[in-house]
């Protein structure tokens, strides 16, 4: 059964005292502690997709293939706790997200960076996508045109792979108004770095930044309860058939260890079984 804990803390505590958080010598032969994102994160959509943990029947059906005893994280801070607190366990996070707390791993080989994503040696990426219901307006129209500008894109640069070395250069519009922008975890590190840098220009503007997942953000830029979603995946065909996509940037998805973990690089075979359950101890995929 999924376990699924309330708070960071809670998570944590819960974690430490199923595995030892630390101390003692390495030991291959126990179990992997499995952390994946909950259904609906557009991290996890991702991520099931690029490793081929998500089966697609004949009929065209799509099966999450996650093992049933992985934790579920349901933040990228969450999932980055139960890493940074147990040196067993493995999850994944935005290549922008990462910081001194865990650890990322080389796949196949390569190891995540901008350059390997922006290069094509490292696979495991996926596109970073806002969205809109209908033609955006006012204030939403203009961060729009940031975004997309050679301002905004040095800003996704800077942790992100920026999708247009060519874009045009923005000058401050000088409106007004409220903006609420809504969703996936991993894209909100860079809509508030976007955001500082917009209102640095645009004072009179106010942005409101709520972090949920991408179908949560996709859902309420449909039913209008915010301006902007933001999505960590692309978006679904009934998602299409009322929003409006549009790609700011690119990143990575990292595969992350406890910074006690001797393991430097898997392959994407191992990946694979490791969130599957078909290998359930370290031993299995380090021999």
């Amino acid at each position: 059964m999924k376990k699924a804990i309330g708070t960071m803390l809670a998570l944590a505590a819960a974690l430490c005292a199923l595995t030892g958080c630390a101390g003692g010598e390495w030991d291959a032969e126990r179990s992997i502690d499995v952390v994946s994102r909950e259904d609906g994160s557009g991290t996890r959509g991702s991520f099931i997709e690029l490793f081929g943990i998500q089966q697609t029947g004949e009929n065209g059906s799509k099966k999450d293939m996650t093992t049933k005893e992985a934790v579920i994280a349901k933040q990228t801070d969450i999932m980055m706790m139960n890493i940074s607190g147990d040196r067993y366990a493995v999850g994944y996070t935005s290549l922008g997200s990462l910081n001194e707390t865990v650890r990322a791993v080389k796949i196949d080989g390569v190891a995540p960076s901008g350059a390997s994503v922006k290069y094509g040696t490292y696979a495991v990426a996926r596109p970073y996508y806002i969205a809109t219901r209908g033609a955006p307006t006012g204030a939403a129209r203009d961060f729009i045109d940031f975004i997309l500008s050679s301002d905004g894109q040095a800003v996704a640069a800077k942790n992100y792979v920026s999708i247009d070395d060519d874009a045009p250069s923005y000058t401050p519009s000088g409106l007004t108004g409220k903006i609420v922008v809504a969703g996936s975890t991993s894209v909100t590190p860079l809509m508030e770095k976007l955001k500082e840098a917009y209102i640095a220009k645009n004072p009179g503007v106010k942005i409101e930044i709520q972090q949920s997942d991408s179908s949560a953000g996709m859902a309420d830029t449909a039913s209008g309860v915010c301006d902007i979603g933001m999505s960590s995946r692309d978006l679904k065909a009934g998602e299409l058939e009322t929003l409006t996509p549009i790609q700011i940037a690119l990143d990575g998805i990292a595969v992350v260890v406890n910074n006690d973990n001797p393991v430097t690089n898997l392959t994407t075979a191992q990946v694979r079984a490791i969130f599957t359950g078909g290998a359930e101890k370290w031993s299995e995929v380090t021999g």
